[in-house]
């Protein structure tokens, strides 16, 4: 399939699109070493730092990676999936058994190491959960994630405070259905509010112990919900 020159704009991206359908369509099969810089430069019509440009978007992708002193190999025929896609496609009861780890864990941390403004922002997240109970589900399940994510914040490790962040938009369509199939607001509109006080309590009084109980035996249930639906 010959490459056919390039459009004016954007290059770098028309580069990219094309150099990936030559790969994704076998032209240029796993182990291929491709073309140098000058030759693709010639066959799209575009300069070498476009060349360069597409090339390190393909190698971002995983499909192409660069050999010191041998050039640039193919390595992949199918773009690699980056983490917030395989977490939308991955079924959710797996997610949360990861999430039952992370939070359980920052708890304890959390309990540990939180400061005056972490307390605070727990009792705040607390109460706008609770304040919640009056609105929609899609309301609801925010204002809960907000507090777990206050929690996770308190734990003082920007790296989980980064992983629940990936998390957090992978669970929330998920369990706004769960919350409205199951009807679990239907005869208490604040369900866990006893198990999410305990949880502040536990964290503002430096109980690790407790505080990882509470947030286990409160996310198992919900991992038990999503079990049964299943």
């Amino acid at each position: 399939m010959p490459l056919g020159s390039l459009r004016p704009s954007p290059l770098v991206e028309q580069a990219t699109e094309h150099l990936r359908e030559q790969i994704t369509q076998g032209e240029w099969p796993v182990g291929t070493r491709l073309p140098g810089e000058n030759a693709l430069a010639k066959a799209l019509g575009v300069g070498r730092s476009t060349v360069r440009e597409a090339l390190r978007a393909l190698a971002g992708a995983g499909l192409v990676q660069a050999r010191q002193g041998s050039g640039v190999y193919v390595i992949a025929t199918e773009p690699a999936e980056d983490w917030p896609a395989r977490l939308r496609r991955a079924a959710i009861t797996d997610v949360y058994e990861v999430r039952v780890m992370v939070e359980t864990r920052a708890a304890r941390l959390a309990a540990e190491r939180r400061t005056e403004e972490d307390v605070a922002a727990l009792e705040a997240a607390l109460a706008a959960r609770h304040a919640a109970a009056t609105g929609s589900d899609a309301e609801f399940v925010d204002a809960d994630i907000a507090l777990h994510a206050a929690v996770v914040a308190a734990a003082g490790n920007p790296v989980l405070t980064d992983l629940f962040a990936e998390f957090a938009p992978a669970l929330r369509e998920r369990l706004i259905d769960l919350v409205e199939l199951l009807g679990l607001r239907e005869h208490d509109p604040d369900p866990g509010h006893d198990s999410h006080a305990a949880l502040v309590d536990a964290v503002r009084r430096g109980d690790g112990p407790a505080a990882e109980a509470v947030l286990q035996a409160e996310l198992e249930r919900t991992l038990a919900h999503l079990r049964a639906r299943a």
